[in-house]
């Protein structure tokens, strides 16, 4: 039925209109441009922080903890491929926190004393369940469905990159080292390696691709886009929400 579940998420036309609002959000297109003010962008990345500094190390843990070790021998080559890719994970994650807390210090953004969005308890809270009660390869949908979103959000702001100026301020300077470290090569190679392993779960356990197995994996790649496009912030928000609100 579909060589690959992730390509047939990703081919499903009724979503294209979500999954656009979730990649070409207003906060992205000023992110791009360079129109987004410092409060702005430090809101966003204080509500970030808690996604990558609390949620995802959760949400990875649990994974690890399903990965069926007692199994057959046959699949103990899958089994320790997605213990490493989850360890990358965590490992990776460690490093973007120190490196967006490095960019915040030095361009002067103040991530701290921000209230928390609903939208981003609304996120960290569907990880953890997930993680919680879903099975291994549903999780691993869902990892690879956050990264992917992630990673073609912040193509998007590069393409609308003006060309680089002397007279750019720090949050300018802030945006442009963002984006430049969330596309590269490196990064959009990781995305790649955790959707196969990803499919290679799916493929395992779900042969002959049942259509309730197909559906549940849409309605994780609806609800990750869905999720994406909230966990942007509007136009205000930072005033709403900020320390002495």
């Amino acid at each position: 039925m579909h060589s690959h579940i992730t390509q047939h998420l990703k081919d499903q036309a009724t979503l294209r209109p979500c999954y656009n609002a979730a990649t070409r959000h207003e906060f992205l297109t000023a992110a791009g441009t360079l129109t987004l003010s410092p409060a702005r962008l430090a809101f966003w990345l204080c509500q970030d922080r808690i996604y990558a500094a609390h949620a995802y190390p959760h949400f990875i843990g649990l994974l690890i903890s399903k990965i069926p070790f007692d199994g057959p021998a046959v699949e103990e080559e899958l089994n320790r491929e997605t213990l490493a890719l989850l360890t990358i994970c965590l490992e990776g994650v460690i490093r973007e926190v120190a490196f967006f807390e490095g960019v915040a210090e030095e361009c002067k953004l103040d991530i701290d004393g921000w209230k928390e969005r609903k939208s981003t308890r609304d996120y960290t809270a569907e990880m953890a369940r997930v993680a919680s009660v879903a099975s291994l390869e549903e999780g691993l949908v869902f990892l690879w469905a956050m990264e992917q979103v992630y990673l073609d959000a912040w193509k998007y702001v590069k393409s609308l990159f003006p060309p680089q100026s002397d007279s750019e301020d720090y949050t300018a300077n802030a945006i442009r080292q963002l984006t430049n470290n969330w596309t590269r090569p490196e990064f959009e190679e990781f995305v790649q390696n955790v959707e196969a392993l990803a499919n290679r779960h799916f493929a395992r356990r779900h042969h002959g691709h049942s259509h309730s197995a197909v559906r549940a994996m849409e309605s994780i790649w609806e609800r990750v886009v869905e999720l994406e496009e909230k966990f942007w912030p509007e136009e205000g928000e930072d005033t709403l929400l900020g320390s002495n609100a």
